[in-house]
């Protein structure tokens, strides 16, 4: 039986309204705020997992854990499609974790953007979003991805070390859902 989106929406609305009518510091904070906003409107269908899937996002059967360190991505689910996109509505990653009921809560979103000369010692393209530059360059975390650049958010979760850190300490991964060792 499908939840109703409702609450998801109003909440969505709201935090829209409420973003995009916040005092700014500058004109950068009110087009991140903005921005936020966005990113928050376009998501919010994919609090229901078949959703994302349906619109082209490829889940990973693995939570991705934090090895260096507290908190995790959760389960990401890219659409390789969306990678370059810099659009706030157009994420090319989202995150999961377990709900515990046996699906998914969308918890934060993630852009993906190529380094153009595949050159991790340089930065000259290096995007930005919502004000942030990404982080990168780095080197591709499996075989054939491209030296890159990458913006989280937590838009869905709150992470206590701040909403575009990479990991978040907030969202665990359950024994058993981690990739095995190499």
């Amino acid at each position: 039986m499908a939840r109703s989106l409702t609450p998801v929406l109003t909440i969505a609305a709201s935090l829209t309204l409420a973003l995009a009518a916040a005092p700014a510091a500058g004109a950068d904070a009110g087009k991140g705020a903005a921005a936020r906003a966005i990113t928050y409107e376009a998501t919010a269908r994919f609090q229901h997992h078949a959703n994302a899937v349906k619109a082209g996002y490829v889940p990973d059967k693995y939570c991705v854990v934090n090895k260096e360190g507290p908190g995790a991505l959760g389960y990401p689910n890219f659409n390789h499609t969306l990678d370059n996109s810099v659009d706030p509505a157009k994420p090319a990653a989202l995150f999961y974790e377990d709900d515990g009921r046996g699906g998914k809560r969308l918890v934060g979103v993630q852009w993906l953007v190529y380094d153009r000369d595949q050159n991790p010692a340089t930065d000259d393209d290096r995007p930005s979003l919502f004000g942030r530059a990404f982080e990168g360059p780095q080197r591709g975390h499996f075989p054939g991805q491209p030296v890159h650049y990458a913006l989280h958010l937590w838009l869905w979760k709150k992470n206590p070390l701040g909403a575009f850190e990479t990991y978040n300490p907030a969202v665990t991964c359950r024994p058993g859902t981690t990739r095995p060792p190499k």
